[in-house]
């Protein structure tokens, strides 16, 4: 690690705007920050990381020689990833763009090996706190009819629901739940979680915390439950059939962790079935979501392409996280880093 004032090579190995990187080249002189954006392919939006970088084999060579320097690395390269003992012997350290990164991690074989990972957990609450309130509000004031409606020019007064009194259900609180649970706190809603861990429902900000034995009771009282928990071993189908029978026929389901943390089979079957009244999806077992998938045709599904944590501000936020935790690691203070993986418990 390094205290020392040797060069700390740190290699920009997804894209990243230049104003952004002229930050990280400030924070201290012992960095040397290595950016070729010719070798990282061309971004199709803001805070796109991770495009095709359909490198040639001499860039590809010169790629790997840059990662055979790296000490530090922004984001993961998931072509090299895997081979990163061996491709970059140097490596001690990787700051993500991402909060979920752990099955990623560990299929790159990188869970066993002392290499740092923080993630990038926090800097997407905000975006996806507002993704749960509009989509819970799209089928509370009914907008998929609204739409219908204007499409046929049709002007008939109809009912809608109001968030009010309602109950919203949160698996996997954290930053993004506690964001959840303000806004919907602010719409006059009752929250309740169920968290990874025993905490209060004072220090989540919610009304009644739940254990995992009660996940069925929380489920059936909920008006909406909003999905936020990593996807390990142990929520690997967590809303399964029997979760998503307890739910209400009124109820909307919001997916906001990972395709693998629901039975996707039984989830189509009761939106089929008219069984729950809808379903926002930002994540889905198989992605992209394939073009035969039954969700695509479903009338009360809502398909984000898993963007709801993708906002303008994200570059900005990330950068700040990353000069935080540099200066931290470049002055031996690793216990200060924030946002550190933990390889075992995959988030």
């Amino acid at each position: 690690m390094s205290t020392t004032t040797n060069p700390v090579n740190l290699l920009i190995a997804t894209p990243l705007e230049e104003k952004y990187i002229a930050q990280l080249r400030a924070v201290d002189p012992r960095l040397n920050v290595i950016s070729r954006p010719d070798l990282l392919g061309t971004p199709t939006y803001i805070a796109d990381h991770h495009p095709p970088a359909n490198r040639t084999p001499a860039q590809e060579a010169e790629f790997r020689a840059l990662l055979g320097q790296a000490e530090i690395i922004f984001d993961f390269d998931s072509d090299t990833a895997p081979h990163y003992a061996t491709l970059a012997p140097r490596l001690r350290w990787v700051q993500t763009t991402s909060a979920g990164v752990g099955q990623a991690v560990k299929r790159f074989g990188l869970d066993q090996t002392d290499l740092i990972v923080t993630t990038s957990s926090g800097v997407h609450a905000g975006p996806l706190a507002e993704f749960v309130m509009m989509a819970t509000l799209m089928f509370t004031k009914q907008a998929f009819h609204l739409l219908e409606e204007k499409e046929r020019r049709s002007f008939e007064r109809f009912c809608a629901g109001e968030l009010a009194g309602k109950t919203m259900a949160i698996v996997g609180p954290g930053r993004v739940g506690s964001n959840v649970a303000r806004l919907a706190r602010a719409f006059g809603m009752r929250v309740t979680a169920l968290p990874r861990r025993d905490r209060s429902p004072e220090e989540l900000g919610v009304d009644r915390v739940y254990r995992r034995d009660g996940l069925h009771a929380m489920l059936g009282e909920a008006d909406v439950v909003v999905l936020i928990m990593p996807h390990t071993p142990e929520t690997e189908n967590m809303i399964d059939a029997a979760a998503i029978g307890c739910l209400k026929p009124t109820a909307i389901l919001v997916n906001i962790a990972r395709g693998q943390v629901i039975d996707e089979d039984a989830l189509i079957a009761a939106l089929q079935e008219r069984r729950i009244a809808g379903a926002a999806l930002d994540v889905f077992r198989t992605e992209p979501l394939p073009p035969d998938s039954p969700l695509w045709s479903l009338p009360n599904v809502f398909i984000n392409p898993h963007s709801a944590s993708t906002a303008d501000s994200e570059d900005a936020k990330i950068t700040a996280l990353f000069c935080e935790n540099l200066r931290h690691y470049l002055d031996g203070e690793f216990g200060r880093m924030r946002s550190v993986l933990d390889k075992a418990q995959l988030y």
